[in-house]
């Protein structure tokens, strides 16, 4: 084994021993995804970072030995972040810097530089057995799911953290609107959107903004323009996925062909066992009239029509509660119902992945999930799945 692919296997192990981890699979395509984004210098510089955002002398104690001032070490480190493979804030013109995970992370920051090569690499790791029980195992979900507006009504007392609008209003600037990476992913495999042809749909706010404007893969936008594109995105029908806190650093708007947390959610026998939501979809069978349009917005599965003119009927271990099948409903037959017991999400980005490494799973409890997964194929009947 060269030098050189020891440092790609150091870092993979380094990854995988952060918050959300980066598990090594026989095929080796997570170190093909490391070599896509990082030189041999810049993969042995990221083992010396953590996933806690750090001070660049903090970084230098551990990189010493690696460069020979902490100049050259802030240099390797923005031409890191540039690329996407690690995460950089500013605060009041101090630099701090962290690992960040492949999803959500690195990935997202791919957009503009996606190849197909990368694309092949990307697909076949997501796809793996370890990649999906640890993305599953962490014990807040990354992202949750917030009801669109014009499915909510007074008497839901909707939290501020699940209004769209109110996350909005309330997130820091500047904001910054880019291209969905899952729509550029399967749009270059000849696979267009069958939900929406916009290709600027996903927001970021503050110091998430901040790193899409510097790496140049995307535009700033005003709060109202922020706004604006997101009631454009709720009326085509896109699900509302935010990052899990209180305080959004990030929006998208997403659709069951092309979003990849959509896509692994239909592949789950109980997938709202792993999903963060507050909400979920109810039909009152005298007011339907079995017309299956809520069957055709949803874009998780959740809704069937069993057959013409009879009642539709709401898979409640699908139902994320996104509220897109409630206002084109002709006949007012559905509505959201809010959970019993209301999830609060941690109030930052840094919160959230505090509470993950401090329950991150080992080997038994990522047993644990893979055979709740067994056992919800069989008992659900979804067989099919454990393919």
């Amino acid at each position: 084994m060269t030098k050189n692919e020891t440092v790609y296997i150091n870092l993979q192990r380094h990854l995988d021993n952060q918050a959300v981890g980066f598990p090594a699979t026989k095929s080796g395509s997570e170190i093909r995804i490391l070599q896509h984004i990082f030189t041999p210098l810049e993969a042995e510089i990221s083992t010396c970072l953590t996933f806690k955002f750090e001070s660049l002398e903090t970084i230098f104690r551990r990189a010493g030995q690696i460069v020979n001032s902490a100049e050259k070490l802030e240099d390797i480190l923005d031409c890191i972040e540039k690329k996407g493979g690690i995460e950089l804030k500013i605060t009041e013109n101090n630099k701090l810097y962290c690992n960040a995970p492949l999803v959500v992370g690195m990935y997202e920051y791919q957009l503009g530089k996606l190849t197909p090569e990368f694309i092949k690499d990307f697909n076949k790791y997501t796809s793996t057995k370890k990649f999906g029980v640890e993305f599953l195992s962490t014990e807040l979900p990354q992202m949750r799911t917030i009801p669109i507006a014009e499915s909510i009504q007074p008497q839901h007392n909707i939290s501020t953290f699940d209004e769209v609008e109110v996350l909005m209003q309330q997130a820091e600037a500047p904001f910054a609107i880019f291209a969905c990476i899952c729509r550029q992913k399967k749009s270059l495999a000849g696979e267009p959107c069958q939900v929406t042809d916009r290709e600027e749909t996903c927001l970021a706010a503050g110091n998430m903004a901040q790193a899409v404007l510097r790496q140049n893969i995307g535009r700033e936008i005003t709060r109202d323009e922020a706004i604006s594109i997101l009631e454009q995105n709720q009326k085509q029908g896109l699900v509302l996925q935010p990052s899990n806190t209180q305080k959004a650093e990030f929006i998208c708007s997403c659709c069951g062909c092309c979003c990849g947390m959509l896509a692994m959610h239909k592949n789950l026998p109980k997938p709202v066992d792993f999903w963060a939501a507050n909400f979920y979809a109810v039909i009152d069978s005298k007011l339907c009239n079995g017309c299956g349009l809520c069957e055709k917005r949803c874009q998780v599965v959740a809704v069937s029509v069993p057959e013409k003119k009879e009642p539709a009927s709401i898979d409640l271990n699908r139902c994320i509660g996104c509220g897109v099948c409630v206002p084109t409903c002709p006949t007012k037959a559905i509505s959201l119902q809010k959970k019993s017991v209301e999830t609060r999400p941690p109030q930052t980005r840094e919160e959230l992945y505090d509470i993950i490494m401090a329950k991150k799973k080992g080997t038994l409890g990522k047993l644990k999930v893979t055979g709740k997964l067994v056992i919800d194929a069989i008992r659900t009947g979804q067989t099919h799945l454990l393919k």
